[in-house]
């Protein structure tokens, strides 16, 4: 089996996946806007579509674990693309519809380059291709860097949307159909990444291993905390941004864009600077919501921008580590089903979407100051949580390379 196990293949999906889903995901909110739904309205369907994201994630969790791990992915890349062809064909006037067609296409969390690289099975994929701590950040780094700046691609058609010929609405049509075709290339190029199956632990357990969840559930306590904040403020930041600065859809997909240029190079920083993974990790989530209460406070769009732009710099260098930390304490034969439950409960946390557009309608800068300081509350308690544990691991595996 080759060493890369076809990697590029991974790094070229990720690429279009990056594109068309980015899209979708940023574009929403302003869409069922311009259809004339609510904030509260808006968030209650993000909601939903979290939920049934979360159930998705851990059944294709459970999947992976016993059938392999490129097997969930391409289950996850195909109910996406299904998604967004729907999106395309679904009557305006049909809301039900088009509530099912964003919970098929997955458009979860953040609006971030994050969100166009994992699905479920990525994290298990790479932790059993690559056994080494900072192999598998030089790994999570490069897919996030390529998925960020590809991400550039979906928020660049966003700022297409004033110069196209089809009307306001017949415009995200057309936009929404290039995503599904960008989604259509993922799942092909997914086709050709391999999985190493070699001496692989048959898994007896029903669910994990006791110590594997042990530690998974202390990623679910610090992960949720952020999560809720997350929910409450970045999967309708493109519609704060519209009601708050009154941006045009240019405005703010030329937002998205540079923070995704960021986000890609502060992931690519990632791979080439080697520290403390816990404190990196930790400092990062503590800065994403700093960088959030700031945006809250600014009276002018440029300066909100701007944070935001930092913030992917910075969150980009950190996802990388925090991958690295969360399956750190975790056996090999869970990986599928530990990063599914951590995905569960941060989905899951991430239905305070309603409660972001919720408190919108009161007060717009609300989501945001609340949010970021719910993310940096939880950065500080991921550091208190794992510092034992990531230290004696690591002292263990210096200790194994001395022998």
């Amino acid at each position: 089996m080759p060493d890369d196990f076809g990697f590029k293949y991974l790094l070229i999906s990720r690429i279009f996946r990056s594109i068309g889903l980015i899209f979708v995901t940023i574009s929403s909110p302003l869409y069922l806007k311009a259809l004339g739904y609510s904030p509260l309205l808006i968030g209650l369907v993000f909601s939903a579509v979290v939920g049934f994201t979360a159930i998705l994630s851990l059944s294709l969790g459970f999947l992976g674990d016993r059938k392999g791990y490129k097997k969930s992915l391409m289950i996850a890349e195909g109910i996406s693309t299904l998604g967004v062809l729907l999106l395309v064909i679904t009557p305006t006037s049909s809301f039900t519809l088009l509530a099912l067609s964003l919970m098929l296409a997955g458009i979860t969390g953040s609006a971030t380059g994050m969100r166009g690289l994992f699905s479920p099975g990525l994290t298990a994929l790479v932790a059993t291709n690559w056994k080494e701590d900072f192999e598998r950040v030089r790994k999570i780094g490069l897919l996030s860097s390529v998925a960020s700046l590809s991400s550039i691609g979906g928020s660049l058609m966003l700022t297409f949307m004033d110069y196209l010929p089809f009307g306001k609405i017949g415009n995200y049509k057309f936009l929404f159909f290039i995503s599904f075709i960008s989604l259509i290339l993922s799942f092909t190029f997914l086709l050709f990444v391999k999985e190493n199956r070699e001496k692989r632990r048959i898994k007896k357990e029903k669910i994990m291993k006791k110590s594997s969840l042990k530690y998974v559930s202390k990623v679910i306590l610090s992960n949720s905390i952020g999560a809720v904040g997350i929910g409450m403020s970045i999967p309708l930041l493109s519609l704060w941004f519209s009601l708050f600065y009154h941006a045009t859809d240019s405005e703010i997909g030329e937002i998205f864009t540079l923070n995704y240029v960021f986000m890609s190079l502060g992931s690519f920083l990632a791979t080439r600077i080697k520290g403390n993974i816990l404190r990196l990790a930790s400092l990062t989530r503590i800065m994403n919501g700093v960088f959030l209460i700031v945006m809250a406070l600014s009276p002018y769009l440029f300066l909100a921008g701007l944070m935001y732009i930092l913030r992917g710099l910075n969150a980009g260098f950190g996802a990388p580590n925090r991958t690295a930390v969360n399956i750190k304490g975790i056996s090999p034969e869970d990986y599928g089903t530990a990063s599914s439950l951590q995905g569960l409960a941060t989905r899951f946390s991430q239905m305070s979407s309603s409660i972001g557009g919720y408190l919108m309608e009161i007060n717009l800068p609300l989501p945001l100051e609340i949010g970021g300081l719910l993310q940096a509350i939880s950065g500080i308690i991921y550091l208190k949580l794992f510092r034992k544990d990531v230290e004696e691991r690591s002292i263990d595996a210096e200790t194994k390379t001395v022998q």
